[in-house]
């Protein structure tokens, strides 16, 4: 292979002017009436201002107020699911999180990339779903197009970049499986 040319002169922006001026919108919307609220206070008034932008969101998500949501047009959240505080959620393309899923403190969600095997570096994207019950534990990474099964935990600081199966714990750099989940009653 030997050293090849990385040409960026020819790379496209991904997104279009009208999705430009509306996220900057809804970033000036959500730092000025959502983030001064102390954690999950007013969460009803959270949940509004994301269904003006499109989310798809149910009456008892959670969503923190310093939650960072790129688009929120592409984000469905499910019964008692949540997101919590300082989660990066860069969703270019959909995120969706299944009923009674949890994302944790600082965890990063993104669906959105570069091939680099490209010269151009050419952007894609690719959903990434939390399904139900399932736990993405603080500082943790979920990568595109990356499927995190019912009941499936990441373990804090993980880095997943394939799909995680129902019932099992990862953790790790990249994330490898761990044990499977058992619940206790």
């Amino acid at each position: 292979m030997g050293n090849q040319e990385l040409d960026l002169s020819t790379y496209q922006r991904a997104s279009t002017r009208k999705e430009q001026i509306l996220r900057l919108l809804w970033t000036i919307v959500w730092a000025v009436f959502a983030r001064p609220i102390p954690r999950s206070l007013f969460n009803s008034w959270k949940l509004f201002l994301l269904r003006i932008f499109g989310a798809k969101v149910k009456n008892t998500s959670v969503v923190y107020s310093r939650a960072k949501i790129y688009q929120p047009w592409n984000l469905e959240m499910g019964e008692y699911a949540c997101i919590a505080s300082d989660v990066d959620c860069y969703n270019a393309d959909k995120i969706i999180i299944g009923d009674h899923a949890t994302v944790s403190q600082k965890a990063s969600l993104y669906t959105a990339s570069h091939d680099i095997s490209t010269a151009s570096h050419v952007w894609f994207s690719k959903p990434i779903v939390i399904e139900a019950k399932a736990w993405v534990a603080a500082e943790s990474f979920v990568m595109a197009g990356v499927t995190i099964g019912e009941g499936a935990v990441v373990g804090a600081r993980a880095a997943v970049f394939k799909d995680v199966e129902p019932w099992t714990v990862v953790g790790g750099n990249p994330a490898k499986f761990i044990k499977k989940r058992e619940i206790i009653c």
